[in-house]
């Protein structure tokens, strides 16, 4: 009897946990004024003025770095495109040109991806002012099993991965991971 009990609680939790609704969890609000910080699979195209040679497309490594003509490895995780340009410009000041100019900007964000209950899990390129809504529209939709009043969302925060639970509508950033439950009944 008392194994009955038990169970039936169990499926009591798991049945109420998946009609939750999701909470607004604050680690994962996103400023849509605020400046991007570049990361692992940013492609960038770096601009030096007068100076055909080292203009170019790069891609930001995995471990956060950038390799360039004459000054070799430059960090990029974690900068904005402003900061980015400025220490090119330093490194480049050092001996190299007496004064650069350097424009940086985002080719191609860092994918995101999307598992779970949709018609086709997996990476996909970023669109920017994507929610979770619209990530599930590109990755096909939603399965006739999936939960649609939320999503579990996996972010890194300087450095530090972050899982909560989100509602459809959550912008989504570059490099997020995205999980779409099966729904109990």
């Amino acid at each position: 009897m008392r194994l009955v009990f038990l169970t039936l609680c169990l499926a009591m939790s798991v049945i109420l946990e998946s009609c939750a609704v999701p909470q607004h969890v604050p680690y994962f609000d996103v400023d849509p004024n605020a400046p991007y910080t570049l990361g692992s699979g940013d492609r960038l195209r770096i601009i030096v003025f007068g100076q055909d040679s080292l203009s170019n497309s790069y891609a930001v490594d995995g471990s956060g770095h950038i390799s360039m003509p004459l000054i070799g490895i430059v960090e990029a995780e974690g900068l904005t495109t402003a900061s980015l340009a400025r220490r090119i410009e330093a490194q480049l000041r050092n001996g190299f040109l007496r004064d650069p100019k350097v424009s940086v900007e985002v080719e191609a964000y860092r994918p995101f991806f999307i598992l779970g209950e949709v018609t086709t899990p997996g990476q996909y390129p970023f669109v920017s002012g994507m929610t979770v809504e619209t990530a599930v529209a590109i990755a096909g939709g939603f399965t006739p099993r999936a939960f649609k009043g939320g999503a579990d969302l996996n972010r890194v925060i300087d450095g530090q991965p972050f899982t909560g639970t989100i509602p459809i509508t959550q912008l989504v950033r570059p490099g997020d991971t995205i999980y779409i439950h099966e729904r109990f009944f």
